[in-house]
């Protein structure tokens, strides 16, 4: 008898955010609805290190050679024992859609992206092996799919390139799990926490921001302090910063001593595609986000409402003004900001539009 669904990833599950808060945190919603599922990956924890470390070329051979037999028995054999074959992002690592194509063949595709994917990013561990990638098969997987979900209206314009089954599905967080256990207020001392949460992967991100928050420790001096969650290794003297390693355990406490979240961002092509899960986590945590403007950012936050859209240093540095010297607008914007998640970037407001693109619910608004 055919199960309902394969998930595949190249991670293991609570591993990329990208998969958690594209297919794990809707899993629940399966699980009552009686849909039965498998979820499939390549790279278990020490298959991981070896993958994203320098050098190790040996190992990484085997990986591949490992991924090659894997995705070719469930190509061959596996996928037509599923109803859909959902993948997120890709199947394999190397630049190839014969593996997307040859499920497509067998069982319904379902093919998921949440970032420009299509544009050539390679992590600083592989640059030397980036001759192998070939970004533009993503617009083979998508002609090759029953249907595409995309994160933001960005992406869904490529997509209608090459394909018309096509759906928007913004990353959203669990607002049952992204909640204050305090209410956001002034603190005791009176300083305030300007925040940035990340990885390593994007701490670059956050030194963009280094002209700006550079000029308000000028303006405000110890009335400011700055916190960097994500990226443990990263320190800076000059602004008194030592990087908070992440973990989901205490996530929640980390975010809750921010009293503003920031997210920087380059204004190019590739960065259109981000999906601005930290400004949506700020926002569902009740801290008021300041925000590049620029991709979707523009579609998330209402300027002035939820908090700031920013370009210059010099808006920058009036926007988080304004935050800095007015907790009541903190709080303001905090609340906002939460109200705009639950309606519109919640899993709770988006599960119909996940169910509904495996047949488990027969319609819902707002397809493309």
């Amino acid at each position: 008898m055919k199960k309902d669904i394969l998930f595949f990833g190249l991670h293991r599950p609570n591993r990329s955010p990208s998969q958690r808060y594209r297919i794990e945190q809707f899993l629940p919603y399966l699980d009552q609805k009686g849909v039965s599922y498998d979820y499939g990956f390549l790279l278990n924890k020490k298959r991981d290190l070896i993958f994203y470390a320098p050098g190790k070329l040996l190992g990484k051979a085997y990986i591949l050679l490992y991924s090659l037999l894997k995705l070719s028995y469930l190509a061959f054999f596996k996928a037509s024992s599923y109803n859909y074959v959902f993948v997120q992002r890709e199947a394999f690592m190397l630049g190839t859609a014969f593996f997307e194509k040859q499920i497509a063949k067998r069982t319904k595709l379902i093919f998921d992206f949440d970032d420009s994917i299509w544009m050539q990013n390679v992590s600083q561990a592989n640059k030397k092996l980036s001759f192998l990638k070939n970004a533009a098969k993503t617009s083979e997987i998508i002609a090759s799919a029953d249907l595409n979900i995309v994160g933001n209206s960005f992406l869904l314009d490529y997509a209608k390139n090459y394909s018309k089954k096509n759906i928007l599905i913004p990353t959203c967080v669990d607002t049952e799990e992204y909640k204050r256990t305090s209410k956001l207020k002034e603190k005791d001392d009176g300083k305030v926490c300007i925040g940035w949460s990340g990885s390593l992967t994007t701490i670059e991100h956050f030194k963009l921001a280094y002209p700006y928050i550079k000029m308000l420790k000028k303006k405000f001096g110890e009335r400011i302090y700055f916190k960097v969650l994500g990226d443990a290794t990263f320190s800076d003297k000059e602004l008194d910063i030592k990087g908070v390693q992440w973990t989901r355990e205490t996530e929640i406490k980390e975010l809750e001593e921010f009293d503003i979240g920031i997210m920087p961002l380059p204004e190019d092509e590739w960065s259109k595609g981000k999906c601005g899960l930290k400004g949506l986590v700020y926002m569902a945590m009740e801290i008021p986000a300041v925000m590049q403007n620029h991709g979707a950012n523009k579609e998330i936050l209402e300027h002035g409402k939820e908090g700031f859209l920013c370009s210059t240093a010099g808006e920058w540095v009036e926007a988080l003004s304004i935050l800095i010297e007015n907790s009541q607008q903190r709080v303001k914007m905090g609340q906002a900001g939460r109200k705009r998640i639950l309606n519109a970037y919640s899993v709770q407001s988006q599960k119909d539009k996940f169910l509904f693109c495996f047949g488990v619910v027969k319609s819902v608004g707002d397809k493309h």
